[in-house]
């Protein structure tokens, strides 16, 4: 902890380890009453006010710590305890006035910057205002006492300090406390989005090879070199996949859209789906090339999956892609849950300002997904 005055909270990070032997330096202020406590003739007084300034020091730094822990917990002192440790250490203060005279008076400071740690603010203010008012007024009580208008301006000027430094402080902590939860939702975020990656780019590749292992199955009485050719299809298609996951891991994949036009015509003509398709590529920004390449990715792989459709289309201009196919439609009411692709599908579109709509086709059969940046779709 760096401390500026006595009692200012602690610094944040690896000085707060040592914030504690700070504090003991600012006690070096105690030495006017120790002198004058010293200088006493010897007998009880002398070795109360000894004691007593022996005791003040270590209660001061007692709730210096204690601050220290609470803070680290995240959690406030009751304002009983506090008020209940400050009167306590106003009291053995007290016990030194029958040998240090006038000068206990500095301790007054200390229990000031207390005070303004660890009470709220109101109750802080009042009594650091009654305790600069005591080095002026008690000389009226006490003819032996001279004013100590210095001793008052130092009460307020610690109060002050520690309450600047305390405030510094707390908005240090909030700033930590910020900076760790930003960390926490970024990992947070970055997981969701490898675990959307991982499923659209599984659960596509995963669906082509095993609509080519079953069509393998089939032909492997009757067409032989057929066959063939499809389980090497498979083995490209899962080495394509084992690389896409890995890229995906260390996340250098990029999605476009021609390649997943490309992937999509491949399984289609698998899936015995027959299939419209742009023969040519609309150029588009980057990150809307990727969306829409997404788009046609968990089209097609629903086609394939669970539509039971004979034919499909994909319609591709600068604002809008759609995946249009012939089968069941969509799930009925209180049907299954929405699959994860269409929920990160939504994601990926809502980063972009585009939105996604899903229903039948134009004439009320199959099934239409559609991602559209137009101002109508909305």
């Amino acid at each position: 902890m760096t401390v500026a005055h006595p009692g200012t909270p602690f610094g944040l990070g690896r000085r707060a380890r040592f914030g504690w032997l700070v504090a003991v330096v600012w006690l070096v202020y105690l030495g006017q009453p120790v002198g004058t406590v010293w200088d006493h003739p010897p007998g009880p007084a002398r070795d109360l006010g000894l004691a007593a300034l022996v005791l003040f020091g270590a209660g001061y730094l007692a709730i210096f710590v204690w601050l220290r822990r609470a803070v680290w917990e995240r959690r406030r002192i009751p304002p009983r305890q506090a008020a209940a440790a400050l009167a306590g250490l106003f009291l053995i203060g007290t016990a030194t006035i029958p040998s240090a005279g006038g000068d206990w008076l500095v301790t007054l400071v200390y229990v000031s910057a207390a005070a303004v740690l660890v009470l709220p603010t109101r109750a802080a203010l009042a009594l650091v205002v009654v305790l600069a008012a005591v080095p002026v007024i008690s000389p009226h009580f006490v003819p032996a006492w001279e004013p100590e208008s210095g001793v008052a301006f130092a009460v307020l000027l610690s109060a002050l300090a520690v309450f600047a430094f305390s405030r510094l402080i707390e908005r240090q902590a909030q700033l930590i406390a910020a900076q760790q939860e930003i960390r926490r939702l970024a990992v947070a975020e970055e997981r969701a989005r490898t675990a959307r990656d991982l499923h659209d780019i599984l659960g596509h590749s995963l669906t082509v090879i095993a609509v080519k292992a079953e069509l393998a199955g089939r032909l492997l009485e009757v067409d032989p070199e057929r066959a063939g050719g499809e389980v090497a299809d498979l083995e490209r298609l899962a080495r394509e996949a084992l690389a896409d996951v890995r890229s995906t891991v260390g996340a250098y994949r990029e999605v476009t859209l021609a390649t997943e036009l490309a992937g999509a015509r491949t399984a289609l003509r698998a899936a015995g789906v027959s299939a419209e398709l742009p023969d040519t590529v609309v150029e588009l920004p980057p990150a809307r090339g990727e969306l829409f390449g997404w788009a046609v990715r968990e089209g097609v792989t629903n086609v394939v999956r669970h539509s039971g459709a004979r034919h499909c289309v994909v319609r591709v201009d600068p604002d809008e892609v759609e995946v249009l196919d012939d089968g069941r439609g969509p799930l009925p009411p209180g049907g299954p849950h929405p699959g994860h692709g269409l929920l990160g599908l939504r994601e990926r579109a809502e980063q972009l300002g585009a939105r996604v709509l899903v229903g039948r086709g134009p004439d009320g059969r199959g099934f239409r997904l559609r991602v559209s940046f137009r101002a109508e779709a909305r």
